[in-house]
């Protein structure tokens, strides 16, 4: 949850490290903008323009760009009064912009490009409120353990477990990630439960203990993806949470690194698109949506990134090889089984939030 919360100097790394620049767009007055000049709320790194090659074909560049730091925290900007056209947030944020009033409905039938979404993730939560269709989701990506190959034990190589987080023997040689419901919904998965966004409160006393065991093995949570990376390249920890795009960085830089599979399940969190309800050249934005959602785009994304494309076109354009390489080798089956994180209800959300505290305290 709240996952992509990757800075510009941390994703520019990232794209360095598979040959890509960081392009620099020049950014208009809302006041000088003709037809096809929108602006954008997005994350760092998506604003390249092999994201968006049927926008800057018919409009003659990119829209105006601001960047996401959190998703939480671009909500609180939109709802004080912040205005871009379209916005780039994980789908278990849709319910606040609808509920707060602040988005319009998609029409998909204004993008050529929507027949091939995978179903899979088409009806992913939070797309759709009331019978209305919110969300365009355009990609997604995982949440499991990068690990390095040669410092982990056998068993965790011939079955992947989330156990590997609760085993003593890597005390102080495990990094989390800084986040309260993906902590305590892994605890759920090893303890079996099969309801980890409505744990009961006696569910969530066990997590505690689990957490709390979690906690005590843990040498660092991180909240900056590089230095995650720097210690499991340098062997300083052994295995972390992370997403698809560290696992691709370290291959990238050789180093003996696997991305699991668990056993128990594996999380995902899709992000996609949202248009403000201020939005009025819709012929623009929709265009560039369907950009971005288009084939071309999503193999881009999917051989750069490492992130999956919500459009099932994209993978035959990827090499099989490459898809092996990445995990994508049934990308159907893959969507149709991922867990994606949802929009937590008020009352858990708040109860996750608050163990998780309680436990990084020391209770």
């Amino acid at each position: 949850m709240k996952d992509m919360a990757m800075n510009r100097r941390e994703l520019a790394k990232a794209m360095a490290a598979v040959g890509v620049g960081i392009v620099s767009w020049p950014i208009l007055s809302r006041s000088a903008r003709a037809a096809g000049e929108i602006s954008g709320h997005t994350w760092a790194g998506y604003d390249l323009p092999e994201l968006m090659g049927g926008y800057i074909d018919k409009y003659g560049g990119p829209p105006e760009f601001s960047y996401i730091a959190s998703d939480d925290e671009s909500f609180e900007k939109i709802r004080a009064g912040f205005a871009p056209d379209f916005i780039h947030p994980g789908n278990y944020m849709i319910q606040r912009y609808y509920d707060a009033g602040l988005i319009q409905p998609i029409d998909t039938g204004r993008l050529a490009n929507w027949s091939t979404i995978a179903p899979g993730i088409a009806e992913i939560d939070g797309s759709i409120i009331d019978g209305t269709r919110w969300f365009v989701p355009a990609e997604f990506g995982n949440s499991s353990l990068v690990y390095r190959t040669d410092l982990v034990d056998e068993e965790y190589l011939e079955e992947n477990s989330w156990q590997l987080i609760y085993d003593e023997r890597y005390k102080n040689r495990l990094a989390w990630y800084d986040t309260a419901a993906a902590t305590v919904a892994v605890a759920a998965l090893v303890l079996g439960y099969e309801n980890p966004w409505t744990l009961s409160d006696d569910q969530l006393a066990e997590a505690h203990k689990l957490m709390s065991k979690q906690r005590d093995l843990t040498r660092f949570y991180w909240s900056d993806v590089t230095l995650m990376e720097q210690a499991i390249a340098a062997g300083e920890i052994v295995a972390a949470y992370s997403w698809n795009q560290s696992f691709v960085n370290l291959q990238n830089e050789n180093i003996p690194v696997g991305y699991m599979v668990p056993k128990e399940g594996i999380f995902a969190w899709g992000s996609g698109f949202i248009i403000h309800k201020d939005a009025t050249d819709l012929e623009a934005v929709y265009t560039y949506i369907d950009a971005w959602i288009a084939p071309e785009s999503g193999a881009w994304l999917i051989d750069n990134y490492g992130y999956g494309s919500a459009n099932l076109a994209a993978y035959d354009l990827v090499p099989q090889e490459r898809l092996d390489q990445l995990g994508f080798s049934d990308p159907e089956s893959l969507i149709a089984n991922t867990i994606f994180f949802p929009a937590l209800e008020p009352e858990f959300e708040s109860k996750y939030e608050n163990l998780y505290q309680e436990v990084r305290a020391g209770g």
